[in-house]
């Protein structure tokens, strides 16, 4: 306990000033400042686990009468005659067997496409007395009169039409005529909602309205992004509050006679009336404080079946979708301007967003936000932040780490678990923006008051090593140095086969790009296996291992990064193709020795590097990877500190500038992942290599031809059926020791 105490003395300012910022935070969350970025990221946030955990099904309860592009070219520009319109609601419900119709679109002007008005005036000026054209004129007036078909088709059917409200544009006026309302101007003054108050509406006319079951608005919630997530569930207009679209459908499809109001038992406090849902009959629908609900989108566009309204006008449509069905008529035509910005999806029809909620009210799955989560959030907040205001103060940088990734996952899996399973949103932008925070804080403090020792290090071994080796480095910085000295590494080159004429294929830009695109990826993997990048060289690469970390296993890390780097070629062969590179094909040579590793060149400029025979016979290794048909060659001393390895002996060999032959080896794999077919073509050849060195030229030719027959793939025994044969001619001698010697690198 003393050293913790004294631990949080010696950072008090670092505490401090972590402190300062999670007040800030605090003061945000309870309204005393406002942090727009917070909303913004929280906006963010909920797209973020909406889009991510949203169903992605479809729900063929509802079905979408579309008003398409196809809809306009069969049938003529919108908006359609009333008859038209009273025909398609005739086939909904008495050819289709439809459960509830619901309109999105407003129908607040007269139909005179009939052309009933002009015929009337006709009468008036011109066969005022004239009894019989007046008989023959009341006698075609119900067929002229588009509007009155279309309240006729609607009288007694369960039709919900739609309308808007504007807000802020009082002046341009009203027109139509409003549904009833869901509740009385009056109902609510003695408490205190911030209801969305319009100033002015869009309705239908008079005989549409009276001819319907109910109305509902259609106007969601624009949010400051541009973005619709909320939908209000009653609007306020003079004191009186009207339902929406969607709810006043499916009230119907339920059968319910009117809304209620729910409230929390108790009177929560000043400010809080206490309204958190709305009940239509057994099923609750959760609202915010000014009583708008947000959208349970459950996927992109089309998560609700799709019918044509061409379709449905020439009985086309497909009777098995529309049966007993809610259907909403809308339009995703892009002229008729009903798509909208959501969280799923940029351009979204508005018509979806409706179906959208009678699902979730239907399902009772919509989210809700009542007013305690913002105790919570402050609760969240407060704790999140003392946590890590002490705890990365005296923790290490890795500590710190551990403690910042197991406080982001518990107020993560929090979250997603209160959104999942209780339906609950809980605001999470503040709190991870304030654990992010105090992280960089705490890691820039950190690093601008770490030892001269760890920067030193990172300065001069950044550009070879991965950081998290540099970060091992130091903890103990005094053991390592720039200076020369001898010691057992294992090196690694690797070069690209014929570069030249790959090269010469591609102008500069795109030769850039592709050794970059092949670069990367193989630095990454040497990284991942401890290895020091030396240098590149053009399309080559030289690394090694072992130094400046000394590292036991050396000869199996440059193996197995040497076995990723082939692999992620592998990978890389198709990202080439598609953008029409030539594939590439490398070779690699890994050497262990005695070597001179150190800090070498000019006063001009300095590298740390290797030398010695030792990196000598690798470069010379990966020379000859093509003469055998191969990717990767190790020497023999680097094969026997890996016996846990499976290899191919390929050969004995002089290479150029050394006298003294070496045995090279093909790797295969971990002996225990290697499958009995391979292990007895091993053999098979081994023994064939046997039969070559002692000069039996008859049997080795037949194994080896044999193995061919087998693997015509394998290129290295082409290699021994040619040798043979230059042997049978040109015999090596009694006492050739079978070693091959290359003359040229």
């Amino acid at each position: 306990m003393k050293q913790l105490l004294e631990s949080i003395r010696r950072h008090l300012v670092r505490i401090g000033i972590s402190l300062a910022v999670l007040l800030i935070f605090l003061l945000d969350t309870v309204g005393v400042i406002h942090i727009g970025f917070v909303d913004r990221m929280e906006s963010l946030a909920y797209d973020l686990r909406l889009n991510v955990m949203m169903p992605n099904t479809v729900d063929s309860r509802i079905v979408i009468v579309d008003i398409d592009e196809r809809s306009l070219l069969e049938q003529g520009r919108w908006p359609w005659s009333r008859n038209k319109l009273a025909e398609m609601v005739d086939r909904l419900f008495d050819h289709y067997k439809i459960k509830v119709l619901g309109f999105d679109v407003v129908f607040a002007e007269k139909d005179e496409s009939s052309g009933l008005k002009v015929l009337e005036q006709i009468g008036r000026e011109h066969f005022k007395s004239s009894a019989a054209f007046n008989k023959a004129l009341d006698k075609l007036r119900p067929a002229l009169d588009f509007d009155q078909m279309f309240a006729n088709s609607l009288k007694g059917r369960p039709v919900v039409l739609g309308y808007y409200f504007r807000h802020g544009d009082s002046k341009s006026g009203s027109v139509g005529q409003l549904p009833p309302p869901a509740f009385e101007a009056g109902t609510f003054d003695d408490i205190h909602i911030p209801f969305v108050r319009a100033d002015a509406y869009g309705a239908n006319l008079p005989i549409l309205q009276q001819n319907a079951a109910a109305a509902g608005h259609f106007d969601p919630v624009v949010d400051t992004d541009g973005i619709s997530r909320r939908i209000p569930m009653v609007e306020e207009y003079q004191g009186a509050l009207y339902e929406a679209l969607s709810l006043a459908v499916t009230r119907i499809a339920l059968g319910i006679p009117k809304v209620e109001a729910g409230f929390v038992s108790g009177a929560p406090g000043e400010g809080y009336a206490g309204l958190e849902w709305l009940q239509v009959g057994e099923r609750r629908i959760p609202v915010d404080e000014r009583v708008t609900a947000l959208i349970p989108f459950r996927g992109r566009q089309g998560s609700f079946p799709y019918v044509s309204a061409a379709d449905v006008l020439t009985g086309k449509a497909d009777p098995k979708i529309l049966e007993d069905a809610i259907v909403l008529v809308g339009t995703t035509a892009p002229g008729l301007m009903d798509l909208r910005a959501s969280p799923v999806q940029s351009v979204y029809p508005g018509v979806e967003m409706h179906a959208n909620m009678i699902a979730g009210i239907l399902d009772q799955n919509i989210k809700e936000q009542p007013a305690y989560m913002l105790g919570a959030e402050f609760v969240l907040l407060l704790g999140a932040g003392l946590l890590l205001a002490f705890g990365m103060a005296i923790l290490s940088p890795l500590g710190s780490t551990l403690l910042t990734g197991m406080v982001l996952t518990a107020v993560i899996m929090l979250n997603l678990l209160l959104w999942q399973q209780a339906n609950l949103v809980m605001p999470i932008a503040s709190t991870l923006l304030l654990v992010v925070l105090l992280y960089l804080f705490n890691m820039s403090y950190g690093f601008f008051v770490e030892s001269r020792g760890k920067r030193k290090l990172a300065s001069m071994f950044g550009q070879y090593i991965p950081p998290e080796l540099v970060e091992e480095m130091a903890k103990d910085p005094e053991s390592f140095t720039l200076e020369g000295e001898s010691r057992e590494l294992t090196v690694l080159f690797s070069d690209v086969r014929g570069f030249t004429t790959i090269s010469e294929g591609l102008d500069p830009k795109q030769l850039t790009l592709l050794m970059n695109e092949y670069l990367t990826p193989m630095t990454h993997v040497i990284h991942r296996y401890r290895g020091t990048i030396d240098k590149y060289m053009g399309d080559a690469i030289m690394a090694f291992w072992g130094a400046p970390l000394p590292d036991p296993d050396h000869p199996r890390h440059a193996l197995l990064a040497a076995l990723g780097m082939i692999d992620e070629l592998k990978k890389l062969q198709g990202v080439f193709k598609a953008k029409g590179w030539p594939p590439i094909d490398i070779g690699i040579g890994i050497n262990t020795g005695i070597m001179t590793v150190g800090n070498m060149g000019s006063e001009f400029r300095m590298a740390y590097t290797v030398m010695g025979d030792a990196v000598n016979l690798g470069s010379r290794l990966e020379g000859l990877t093509k003469q055998y048909g191969v990717h990767i060659i190790v020497s023999e001393f680097t094969r026997q500190k890996l016996p846990e390895f499976l290899f191919r002996e390929l050969d004995r060999v002089r290479v150029k500038g050394k006298d003294a032959p070496v045995a090279i080896y093909e790797p295969i794999g971990l002996t225990d992942q290697i499958d009995e077919a391979t292990k007895h073509e091993l053999a098979l050849y081994h023994d064939a290599l046997k039969l070559y060195r002692a000069q039996n030229w008859d049997l080795a030719e037949m194994q080896f031809l044999n193995l061919q027959k087998m693997h015509p793939e394998r290129y290295l025994y082409s290699v021994y059926i040619e040798r043979i044969a230059h042997f049978r001619a040109h015999a090596p001698g009694k006492d050739w020791d079978g070693v091959f010697t290359f003359k040229t690198k």
